[in-house]
C-alpha cells in the first residue's frame, strides 16, 4: 500500500458498518466507503462535502447503533492535551471557543476564579465525551487524540494511554502533525510510504509545517484538525482489513 494506493481493487464482499465520529471534512468516511464499508459520519456541524451520509448530532447518540468499528477522528481535545494544562492553573485572555455564548460575551469582566471554574468544567465535559466515546459498546474503537496531561487521564474511565503516535509523512503526506490514536481492538496502523522529512529552516520544512503556521481565522480549526489522506487510507485499509480477519 502507497499513497495512491488502488482502492477499487480491494473493494470487500462483506462490509462493516462504520461510525467515523467527530469529522466534518469526510477524509475518513470516504477512505471506508471507497472499499465497499457501511460508513456514516457524524457531527455538531454539517458535513463538508454535502455528504447524505453524514449526521449532524453528538457522536454519544448514536454510539448504540451496533457498529462494527468506531473511529472518532476529531474529538474536542484542547482542554485535554498537554498545550492546554496551564490555562487550568491560569485563565486565558480570551474566551475558548467551547465556552457558552454568555460566557465569552461576559468573559472581559469574570474574575478569575470565575474563569478557572469555566476552564474546569469544559475539561470536565472534554473528558466525558472521551470516555463515552473509549467505553462505548462497539468492539473495536480507534479515538484521535493529542498526549493527555494528567488531570484528563484522571477523569477517564479505564484509561489506557495511546497505542502510537504516526506522523502524515509516514503515510507519504508531506505533513508535519502528530498524531496519536489510543486503541481497543485494533492494531496499531503501519506506515505505507514513509517520506523524508525536510531539514529545518528550509523552505520545504516551512512548507511541511502548514498545520502549525495556520494563520489565526475563523477556519484555522479544520486545518489543524483534518486528517491526512494518507492516514485515512491506512486506517481504512488496516483497520477495516483486520476487523474483516482479513491481513491487511
Amino acid at each position: 500500500m502507497n499513497a495512491s494506493f488502488p482502492k477499487s481493487q480491494f473493494r470487500i464482499a462483506k462490509p462493516l458498518k462504520v461510525l467515523i465520529g467527530c469529522e466534518t471534512s469526510g477524509v475518513v468516511r470516504r477512505a471506508f466507503a471507497a472499499l465497499g464499508h457501511d460508513v456514516w459520519s457524524c457531527d455538531l456541524l454539517p458535513a463538508d462535502d454535502g455528504s447524505n451520509r453524514h449526521i449532524i448530532c453528538d457522536v454519544r447518540d448514536l454510539l448504540n447503533e451496533g457498529w462494527d468499528l468506531l473511529a472518532v477522528m476529531h474529538p474536542p481535545c484542547t482542554r485535554l492535551c498537554n498545550s492546554g494544562v496551564r490555562w487550568l492553573k491560569e485563565p486565558p485572555t480570551n474566551a475558548p471557543n467551547e465556552a457558552m455564548d454568555a460566557e465569552r460575551a461576559e468573559w472581559a469582566l469574570l474574575s478569575r476564579d470565575e474563569k478557572l471554574a469555566i476552564m474546569w468544567r469544559l475539561l470536565d465535559e472534554g473528558a466525558a465525551l472521551f470516555s463515552d466515546c473509549w467505553n462505548a459498546p462497539i468492539q473495536r474503537i480507534a479515538v484521535e487524540n493529542p498526549v493527555m496531561h494528567r488531570y484528563a487521564k484522571m477523569r477517564i474511565r479505564n484509561y489506557h494511554k495511546a497505542a502510537q503516535t504516526v506522523q502524515p509523512w509516514h503515510f507519504g503526506d508531506p505533513s508535519f502533525k502528530a498524531t496519536s490514536f489510543y486503541l481497543r481492538g485494533l492494531p496499531p496502523l503501519v506506515a505505507t510510504n514513509r517520506l523524508v522529512p525536510p531539514k529545518p529552516g528550509t523552505d520545504e520544512h516551512k512548507r511541511w509545517s502548514i498545520v502549525h503556521r495556520a494563520p489565526p481565522g475563523v477556519d484555522r480549526w479544520k486545518i489543524r484538525s483534518q486528517t491526512h489522506p494518507g492516514i485515512a487510507d491506512a486506517a481504512a485499509f488496516q483497520w477495516g482489513g483486520y476487523a474483516l480477519g482479513v491481513a491487511a
